[in-house]
């Protein structure tokens, strides 16, 4: 296993300033690479990402798994920003730091003066990651912005998703977080890649509606060349029936993908046992298949009830068919294929002993083992002590109401 000192992040300092899933889902990605990051807080509740596995969207459970996915690895200390003394040790710590991540209104930061601007000249190297959800201009820029308004609503995402005749549909929660994530990540990563070539720090960022757009892009740039489809079809009237899902006899799902059609057409005939569908007129070409998708779909319909899954699986993959069983959440801690990818791997947390990785894999390098997410201001001393405050002034601190 690779060393915490050999990942190629170690040796980065990182202070997350910011709250709930997608800023702070990047810090996460770069602890688990070997960064030391330590998770600013306010006193008396932190994060609300600490309360959220009570959110009526989220699972529920006894394990506090949002905080632990989201916070493991960190260390916590509790500073009041609105305080005077707290913006001294917030400067202190920026003098140290390498990468500084923050969600936080822009009028927030201007109030509590931690705007790029009033730190850049503290630390000239200081890598300053902006997350918001519209954009840092802009007549939008001060609205709140959550995956759910400004990544998915704004987008376009969820109207490019919803079928013909439905409202649109909820997309799962923090789903584009976590996207968002990664792009405030490479952000983050270009800016030091530059800072190593001129010594010089930036301030880069991304929104979730810039990252909702790159997700949807294929219908964002239609929409850019005002070329449009109309809503999607119910599953039993699709635009092509090769490119649908179908229901096994014990009530499991399957999806066709055939991005080559002519050639995986013969090869579906075979595995389901319907060698004169290739004969039928409605059916010879591309172009016929689609516009009797309807009929087609019957026909496939009709043919994936007569057997369960296992047999669809074994029967699909011997003919080649290139399809995917639609896996039920329940099935993942059981996907022997999601451990080999490295997306789900082991950790150190007693009441959650497995997680889900981050999405990237270096050869020979293994991401640090998820420890335990943080209590408020579990480490404010110990952080403190390291960035030079005497036993004295961290009581005085604290008595002051800065630290918690």
């Amino acid at each position: 296993m690779t060393q915490p000192e050999s990942l190629p992040l170690a040796g980065l300092k990182v202070l997350d300033l910011s709250t709930f899933i997608a800023a702070p889902s990047a810090a996460v990605v770069l602890g688990d690479y070997g960064a030391e990051v330590i998770k600013v807080e306010q006193p008396g509740g932190g994060d609300p990402n600490r309360e959220a596995v009570g959110f009526a969207s989220y699972p529920d459970s006894d394990v506090n798994y949002p905080w632990m996915m989201d916070s493991r690895n960190k260390r916590s200390i509790a500073l009041d920003l609105k305080h005077p003394q707290a913006h001294d040790v917030l400067v202190q710590l920026v003098r140290a730091a390498d990468v500084l991540i923050t969600n936080m209104p822009p009028a927030v930061r201007e109030r509590l003066k931690i705007r790029h601007e009033d730190l850049a000249d503290i630390n000239p190297r200081l890598i300053y990651a902006s997350l918001t959800g519209y954009g840092e201009t802009g007549p939008d820029r001060d609205q709140p912005g959550f995956d759910a308004n400004a990544y998915y609503a704004r987008s376009g995402y969820l109207d490019a998703l919803r079928y013909d005749g439905e409202p649109p549909h909820f997309a799962l929660p923090a789903s584009g977080d976590r996207a968002t994530a990664m792009a405030l990540v490479s952000s983050i990563m270009m800016a030091l890649y530059r800072r190593e070539r001129t010594g010089q720090g930036a301030m880069v960022g991304t929104s979730l509606l810039a990252s909702g757009l790159w997700s949807n892009g294929v219908y964002a740039q239609a929409a850019l060349v005002d070329a449009f489809l109309s809503p999607r079809p119910p599953r039993d009237r699709p635009r092509t029936a090769l490119g649908n899902c179908y229901r096994t006899s014990d009530d499991r799902w399957i999806l066709l993908t055939l991005p080559r059609e002519e050639a995986g057409w013969p090869l579906i005939c075979k595995a389901i046992g319907r060698p004169e569908l290739l004969d039928d007129p409605r059916y010879v070409t591309s172009a016929s298949r689609r516009a009797h998708a309807v009929e087609l779909t019957r026909e496939l319909d009709a043919a994936f009830a007569l057997h369960d899954l296992a047999y669809w699986r074994a029967e699909l993959g011997r003919n080649r068919v290139i399809h995917s069983v639609i896996q039920r959440m329940q099935d993942i801690g059981h996907d022997e294929q999601a451990r080999y990818a490295g997306a789900v791997v082991d950790t150190a947390i007693p009441e959650m002993p497995r997680t889900i990785a981050a999405p990237i894999h270096i050869a020979g390098v293994t991401p640090r083992l998820a420890h335990r997410a943080p209590a408020l201001g579990e480490h404010s001393d110990e952080i403190l002590r390291e960035a030079g405050f005497s036993a004295e002034q961290i009581d005085g601190l604290r008595a002051g109401g800065a630290v918690g």
